[in-house]
Protein backbone atom coordinates (compact mmCIF):
# COMPACT_ATOMS: atom_id res chain seq x y z
CA UNK A 1 0.00 0.00 0.00
CA UNK A 2 1.40 3.46 -0.96
CA UNK A 3 2.97 6.04 1.21
CA UNK A 4 2.33 9.46 -0.65
CA UNK A 5 5.19 11.67 1.26
CA UNK A 6 7.58 9.02 -0.33
CA UNK A 7 6.35 9.06 -4.05
CA UNK A 8 5.54 12.64 -4.35
CA UNK A 9 9.37 13.30 -4.59
CA UNK A 10 9.84 10.63 -6.83
CA UNK A 11 7.35 11.58 -8.89
CA UNK A 12 8.16 15.04 -9.77
CA UNK A 13 11.13 13.77 -11.40
CA UNK A 14 9.52 11.75 -13.18
CA UNK A 15 7.14 14.07 -14.87
CA UNK A 16 10.18 15.72 -16.25
CA UNK A 17 11.37 12.97 -17.94
CA UNK A 18 10.03 12.25 -20.86
CA UNK A 19 12.41 9.65 -22.65
CA UNK A 20 10.84 6.84 -24.62
CA UNK A 21 11.21 3.41 -22.88
CA UNK A 22 12.34 1.27 -25.49
CA UNK A 23 15.89 1.56 -25.52
CA UNK A 24 18.48 -0.50 -28.08
CA UNK A 25 18.29 -3.78 -26.37
CA UNK A 26 21.69 -5.29 -25.29
CA UNK A 27 22.61 -9.13 -24.12
CA UNK A 28 19.94 -11.08 -22.21
CA UNK A 29 21.99 -12.05 -18.79
CA UNK A 30 23.41 -15.38 -19.26
CA UNK A 31 21.56 -18.43 -18.41
CA UNK A 32 22.87 -20.31 -14.97
CA UNK A 33 21.85 -23.35 -13.29
CA UNK A 34 18.51 -22.74 -11.35
CA UNK A 35 20.02 -23.46 -7.72
CA UNK A 36 18.05 -25.85 -5.45
CA UNK A 37 19.77 -25.10 -2.11
CA UNK A 38 18.71 -22.41 -0.61
CA UNK A 39 21.79 -19.72 1.32
CA UNK A 40 22.34 -19.83 4.80
CA UNK A 41 20.78 -16.35 5.47
CA UNK A 42 18.47 -13.22 3.36
CA UNK A 43 21.04 -12.53 0.37
CA UNK A 44 21.23 -8.81 0.19
CA UNK A 45 19.58 -6.77 -3.06
CA UNK A 46 21.48 -7.44 -6.72
CA UNK A 47 23.23 -4.05 -7.40
CA UNK A 48 21.27 -1.46 -9.50
CA UNK A 49 22.00 1.90 -10.15
CA UNK A 50 20.39 4.93 -11.34
CA UNK A 51 16.50 5.44 -10.93
CA UNK A 52 16.01 2.95 -8.30
CA UNK A 53 13.77 4.83 -5.60
CA UNK A 54 10.48 3.05 -6.17
CA UNK A 55 7.39 1.73 -4.78
CA UNK A 56 5.62 -1.31 -5.41
CA UNK A 57 7.56 -1.99 -8.55
CA UNK A 58 6.38 -4.12 -11.51
CA UNK A 59 8.04 -5.39 -14.54
CA UNK A 60 7.86 -7.00 -17.74
CA UNK A 61 10.72 -7.77 -20.66
CA UNK A 62 9.83 -6.27 -23.96
CA UNK A 63 9.98 -8.31 -27.18
CA UNK A 64 13.44 -6.28 -27.93
CA UNK A 65 14.77 -7.46 -24.43
CA UNK A 66 14.35 -4.36 -22.26
CA UNK A 67 12.74 -3.62 -19.28
CA UNK A 68 10.48 -1.55 -18.06
CA UNK A 69 8.86 -1.28 -14.68
CA UNK A 70 6.12 0.74 -13.94
CA UNK A 71 5.42 1.77 -10.04
CA UNK A 72 2.88 3.67 -7.45
CA UNK A 73 3.51 7.77 -8.59
CA UNK A 74 1.71 10.56 -10.11
CA UNK A 75 0.19 9.40 -12.66
CA UNK A 76 2.06 5.73 -12.86
CA UNK A 77 5.81 6.34 -13.16
CA UNK A 78 8.01 4.46 -15.61
CA UNK A 79 11.89 3.81 -15.58
CA UNK A 80 13.56 1.56 -17.71
CA UNK A 81 16.66 -0.21 -17.85
CA UNK A 82 18.33 -2.36 -21.05
CA UNK A 83 20.29 -4.89 -18.46
CA UNK A 84 17.87 -5.36 -15.69
CA UNK A 85 20.84 -3.29 -13.11
CA UNK A 86 20.96 0.47 -15.15
CA UNK A 87 17.66 2.10 -14.93
CA UNK A 88 16.62 5.63 -15.82
CA UNK A 89 13.63 7.62 -15.72
CA UNK A 90 10.60 7.38 -18.56
CA UNK A 91 8.42 10.04 -17.72
CA UNK A 92 4.75 8.72 -16.48
CA UNK A 93 2.18 6.56 -18.63
CA UNK A 94 -0.40 9.14 -17.97
CA UNK A 95 1.72 12.70 -18.67
CA UNK A 96 -1.30 14.91 -19.52
CA UNK A 97 -2.75 13.21 -16.33
CA UNK A 98 -6.07 10.77 -15.07
CA UNK A 99 -9.04 13.07 -14.71
CA UNK A 100 -11.14 9.44 -14.81
CA UNK A 101 -9.39 8.25 -11.42
CA UNK A 102 -9.55 11.21 -9.41
CA UNK A 103 -13.12 10.70 -7.88
CA UNK A 104 -11.41 8.17 -6.14
CA UNK A 105 -7.92 9.75 -5.34
CA UNK A 106 -9.65 12.70 -3.59
CA UNK A 107 -8.20 14.96 -6.79
CA UNK A 108 -4.79 13.97 -6.03
CA UNK A 109 -2.77 12.75 -8.93
CA UNK A 110 -0.88 9.59 -7.58
CA UNK A 111 -1.95 6.38 -8.46
CA UNK A 112 -0.90 3.31 -6.95
CA UNK A 113 0.41 -0.32 -7.13
CA UNK A 114 0.24 -0.74 -10.98
CA UNK A 115 0.41 -4.50 -12.80
CA UNK A 116 2.21 -4.20 -16.32
CA UNK A 117 2.46 -6.77 -18.69
CA UNK A 118 2.78 -8.20 -22.51
CA UNK A 119 -0.17 -9.69 -24.36
CA UNK A 120 -1.26 -9.88 -28.08
CA UNK A 121 1.13 -7.47 -29.25
CA UNK A 122 -0.07 -4.54 -26.71
CA UNK A 123 0.84 -4.11 -23.13
CA UNK A 124 -1.78 -4.10 -20.50
CA UNK A 125 -0.99 -1.86 -17.21
CA UNK A 126 -3.45 -2.14 -14.38
CA UNK A 127 -3.28 0.34 -11.53
CA UNK A 128 -4.94 1.02 -8.51
CA UNK A 129 -7.33 4.52 -7.59
CA UNK A 130 -7.94 5.30 -3.98
CA UNK A 131 -6.47 6.95 -0.85
CA UNK A 132 -4.69 5.56 2.29
CA UNK A 133 -6.87 3.25 4.76
CA UNK A 134 -9.88 3.54 2.78
CA UNK A 135 -11.53 1.03 0.57
CA UNK A 136 -13.16 3.41 -1.54
CA UNK A 137 -11.14 2.37 -4.46
CA UNK A 138 -11.07 1.38 -8.18
CA UNK A 139 -8.65 -0.25 -10.44
CA UNK A 140 -8.77 0.87 -13.99
CA UNK A 141 -6.86 -0.67 -17.39
CA UNK A 142 -5.03 0.74 -19.84
CA UNK A 143 -3.21 -0.01 -22.76
CA UNK A 144 -0.69 0.76 -25.22
CA UNK A 145 1.62 -0.80 -28.17
CA UNK A 146 4.51 0.58 -26.78
CA UNK A 147 4.89 1.33 -22.98
CA UNK A 148 5.85 4.89 -23.64
CA UNK A 149 5.00 7.53 -21.76
CA UNK A 150 2.46 9.25 -23.39
CA UNK A 151 0.89 6.36 -25.85
CA UNK A 152 -1.38 4.59 -23.00
CA UNK A 153 -5.12 4.23 -23.54
CA UNK A 154 -7.85 4.40 -21.11
CA UNK A 155 -10.14 1.49 -21.17
CA UNK A 156 -11.73 1.52 -18.23
CA UNK A 157 -13.04 0.89 -14.50
CA UNK A 158 -12.15 -2.63 -14.29
CA UNK A 159 -13.87 -2.81 -10.75
CA UNK A 160 -13.92 -0.61 -7.37
CA UNK A 161 -15.03 -0.90 -3.91
CA UNK A 162 -16.75 1.15 -1.08
CA UNK A 163 -16.97 0.82 2.29
CA UNK A 164 -20.44 -1.64 1.81
CA UNK A 165 -17.33 -4.16 0.40
CA UNK A 166 -15.48 -6.35 2.57
CA UNK A 167 -12.67 -6.36 -0.03
CA UNK A 168 -10.11 -3.48 -1.55
CA UNK A 169 -10.24 -2.81 -5.24
CA UNK A 170 -6.26 -2.08 -5.04
CA UNK A 171 -3.06 -3.79 -5.82
CA UNK A 172 -4.24 -5.34 -9.09
CA UNK A 173 -2.21 -8.81 -10.90
CA UNK A 174 -3.23 -10.14 -14.27
CA UNK A 175 -2.29 -14.09 -14.58
CA UNK A 176 -3.22 -15.48 -18.02
CA UNK A 177 -3.74 -19.05 -17.07
CA UNK A 178 -2.52 -22.51 -19.04
CA UNK A 179 -6.28 -22.30 -20.39
CA UNK A 180 -5.77 -18.91 -21.88
CA UNK A 181 -8.12 -17.73 -19.39
CA UNK A 182 -7.89 -14.32 -17.37
CA UNK A 183 -7.57 -13.53 -13.85
CA UNK A 184 -7.55 -10.57 -12.03
CA UNK A 185 -6.09 -11.07 -8.57
CA UNK A 186 -6.50 -8.13 -6.23
CA UNK A 187 -7.13 -6.64 -2.81
CA UNK A 188 -5.49 -5.02 0.39
CA UNK A 189 -6.07 -5.78 4.57
CA UNK A 190 -10.42 -6.13 4.98
CA UNK A 191 -11.30 -9.83 4.13
CA UNK A 192 -8.07 -10.41 1.96
CA UNK A 193 -7.04 -11.11 -1.67
CA UNK A 194 -9.32 -11.45 -4.09
CA UNK A 195 -9.99 -12.75 -7.90
CA UNK A 196 -12.43 -12.02 -10.51
CA UNK A 197 -12.46 -13.22 -14.27
CA UNK A 198 -11.59 -10.67 -16.99
CA UNK A 199 -12.95 -11.23 -21.04
CA UNK A 200 -8.91 -11.50 -23.42
CA UNK A 201 -10.93 -9.69 -26.08
CA UNK A 202 -11.12 -6.55 -23.49
CA UNK A 203 -9.50 -6.82 -20.18
CA UNK A 204 -12.15 -6.10 -18.10
CA UNK A 205 -14.25 -7.82 -16.19
CA UNK A 206 -16.10 -10.41 -17.63
CA UNK A 207 -18.81 -11.75 -14.83
CA UNK A 208 -19.94 -10.69 -11.44
CA UNK A 209 -18.46 -13.39 -9.46
CA UNK A 210 -15.20 -12.50 -7.03
CA UNK A 211 -13.52 -15.35 -5.36
CA UNK A 212 -11.59 -15.29 -2.40
CA UNK A 213 -8.12 -16.77 -2.84
CA UNK A 214 -5.91 -15.88 0.70
CA UNK A 215 -7.05 -14.33 3.89
CA UNK A 216 -5.47 -13.79 7.17
CA UNK A 217 -8.99 -13.66 9.75
CA UNK A 218 -8.52 -9.34 9.23
CA UNK A 219 -4.95 -9.01 9.27
CA UNK A 220 -2.69 -7.33 7.36
CA UNK A 221 -2.20 -8.96 3.88
CA UNK A 222 -2.16 -7.33 0.27
CA UNK A 223 -0.24 -7.23 -3.15
CA UNK A 224 -0.71 -10.63 -4.83
CA UNK A 225 1.31 -11.34 -7.46
CA UNK A 226 0.26 -14.86 -9.36
CA UNK A 227 3.19 -16.76 -11.51
CA UNK A 228 3.14 -20.39 -12.79
CA UNK A 229 5.85 -22.76 -13.03
CA UNK A 230 5.90 -26.27 -13.53
CA UNK A 231 2.28 -27.42 -12.61
CA UNK A 232 2.00 -25.01 -9.75
CA UNK A 233 0.74 -21.48 -9.89
CA UNK A 234 2.47 -19.22 -7.39
CA UNK A 235 0.38 -16.42 -5.51
CA UNK A 236 3.01 -14.34 -4.07
CA UNK A 237 1.52 -11.98 -1.30
CA UNK A 238 3.21 -9.43 1.05
CA UNK A 239 2.37 -9.72 5.09
CA UNK A 240 2.32 -6.73 7.66
CA UNK A 241 3.15 -3.52 7.65
CA UNK A 242 4.46 -1.14 4.78
CA UNK A 243 4.89 2.39 4.49
CA UNK A 244 6.65 3.18 7.86
CA UNK A 245 10.59 3.52 6.50
CA UNK A 246 12.80 1.71 8.38
CA UNK A 247 10.14 0.72 10.63
CA UNK A 248 8.26 -1.21 7.94
CA UNK A 249 7.08 -4.43 8.63
CA UNK A 250 6.36 -5.92 5.05
CA UNK A 251 7.54 -9.70 4.22
CA UNK A 252 7.64 -11.45 1.24
CA UNK A 253 5.38 -14.56 1.50
CA UNK A 254 3.89 -17.52 -1.20
CA UNK A 255 1.88 -20.58 -1.51
CA UNK A 256 0.86 -22.24 -4.33
CA UNK A 257 -1.93 -24.67 -6.18
CA UNK A 258 -2.13 -26.58 -9.05
CA UNK A 259 -5.44 -24.31 -10.17
CA UNK A 260 -5.14 -20.58 -10.73
CA UNK A 261 -8.32 -20.28 -8.54
CA UNK A 262 -6.74 -22.22 -5.48
CA UNK A 263 -7.38 -23.37 -2.52
CA UNK A 264 -3.60 -22.31 -2.13
CA UNK A 265 -1.09 -23.78 0.57
CA UNK A 266 1.96 -23.23 2.32
CA UNK A 267 4.81 -25.25 2.56
CA UNK A 268 3.02 -26.83 5.57
CA UNK A 269 -0.12 -27.53 4.00
CA UNK A 270 -2.00 -24.95 5.32
CA UNK A 271 -4.33 -22.74 3.15
CA UNK A 272 -3.78 -19.60 2.39
CA UNK A 273 -7.89 -18.37 3.25
CA UNK A 274 -7.10 -19.58 6.28
CA UNK A 275 -3.47 -17.34 7.18
CA UNK A 276 -1.51 -20.02 5.40
CA UNK A 277 2.22 -18.25 3.79
CA UNK A 278 5.48 -19.40 3.67
CA UNK A 279 7.96 -16.59 3.62
CA UNK A 280 10.66 -15.68 1.22
CA UNK A 281 12.62 -12.70 2.32
CA UNK A 282 12.03 -10.33 5.09
CA UNK A 283 13.42 -7.49 6.70
CA UNK A 284 17.41 -8.48 7.72
CA UNK A 285 20.40 -5.84 8.42
CA UNK A 286 19.69 -2.65 7.01
CA UNK A 287 16.79 -4.33 4.31
CA UNK A 288 13.82 -3.29 6.10
CA UNK A 289 10.30 -4.24 5.09
CA UNK A 290 10.63 -6.12 1.60
CA UNK A 291 7.15 -6.04 0.14
CA UNK A 292 5.11 -5.81 -2.77
CA UNK A 293 6.95 -7.52 -5.29
CA UNK A 294 6.51 -8.77 -8.87
CA UNK A 295 8.02 -12.27 -10.52
CA UNK A 296 9.58 -12.55 -14.24
CA UNK A 297 10.65 -15.01 -15.93
CA UNK A 298 13.80 -14.24 -17.81
CA UNK A 299 16.39 -15.87 -19.71
CA UNK A 300 18.66 -16.84 -16.88
CA UNK A 301 16.42 -17.28 -14.02
CA UNK A 302 13.04 -16.22 -12.23
CA UNK A 303 13.78 -12.87 -10.94
CA UNK A 304 11.82 -11.27 -7.96
CA UNK A 305 11.11 -7.36 -8.07
CA UNK A 306 9.95 -5.91 -4.91
CA UNK A 307 10.76 -2.77 -2.96
CA UNK A 308 12.22 -2.07 0.40
CA UNK A 309 13.36 0.74 3.19
CA UNK A 310 16.82 1.78 3.58
CA UNK A 311 18.03 2.78 6.91
CA UNK A 312 16.87 6.51 6.24
CA UNK A 313 13.49 5.34 5.00
CA UNK A 314 13.64 5.82 1.70
CA UNK A 315 12.06 3.18 -0.32
CA UNK A 316 14.85 1.19 -3.26
CA UNK A 317 14.20 -1.07 -5.38
CA UNK A 318 15.25 -4.46 -4.81
CA UNK A 319 15.90 -7.56 -7.67
CA UNK A 320 16.97 -10.99 -6.53
CA UNK A 321 16.63 -13.95 -8.76
CA UNK A 322 14.79 -17.05 -6.94
CA UNK A 323 15.74 -20.76 -6.89
CA UNK A 324 13.81 -23.33 -5.90
CA UNK A 325 14.30 -26.36 -3.83
CA UNK A 326 13.88 -29.90 -4.31
CA UNK A 327 9.91 -29.71 -3.61
CA UNK A 328 9.87 -26.91 -5.78
CA UNK A 329 9.38 -23.98 -3.09
CA UNK A 330 10.85 -20.96 -4.43
CA UNK A 331 14.14 -19.00 -2.44
CA UNK A 332 15.78 -15.74 -2.82
CA UNK A 333 19.74 -15.63 -3.76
Amino acid sequence: MPVAAVIAAMSAVALHAEAAVQPPAQAAPAVAATPTTPPASYPGPGAVSGATGTHDPTMVKTPGGTYIVAQTGNNIRLTTSTDRTAFREAGAAFPNGAPWTTTYTGGSANLWAPDISYHNGQYYLYYSASTFGSNRSAIFLATSPTGASGSWTNRGLVISSSSSNNYNAIDPNLIVDANGRWWLNFGSFWSGLQQIALNPSTGLRSDSSIRLIAGRNGGAIEAPHMVKRGSYYYLWMSFDRCCQGAASTYRIMVGRSTSPNGPFVDRSGKTLNSGGGTQVLAGHGSIHGPGHNAVITDTDADVLVYHYYANNGASRLGINLLGYDSAGWPFAY
